[in-house]
C-alpha cells in the first residue's frame, strides 16, 4: 500500500516526523513492509499543474527518500 503523505499542491515541506508517524499508525492495520511512501499525486496534476517550483518539487521528492531510509533501512 503507497501512503501519499506528501501534497504536490503546496510547496512547503511536511514535517519528516509527522509523516513518519501517521507511517507508524498505518503499520498497526498493514505490515510495514507492505507498506510505501510518496507524493499524493504527481506534480502536474491538474491541466495547468501545480504551483510548485521545481526545486520545491526536488526538495518533496528528497524529503520522501530521507523519512523512507529512516522508516525502511536497508538491511
Amino acid at each position: 500500500m503507497v501512503l501519499g503523505l506528501l501534497t504536490t499542491k503546496q510547496g512547503d515541506l511536511e514535517d519528516a516526523g509527522l509523516v513518519e508517524t501517521r507511517i507508524r499508525e498505518a503499520a498497526r492495520q498493514v505490515p510495514l513492509a507492505r507498506l510505501a511512501l510518496s507524493p499524493q499525486c504527481g506534480f502536474a496534476s491538474g491541466e495547468a499543474g501545480n504551483p510548485l517550483t521545481p526545486s520545491q518539487q526536488e526538495a518533496k521528492l528528497r524529503r520522501v527518500a530521507t523519512i523512507a531510509r529512516r522508516v525502511w533501512p536497508a538491511g
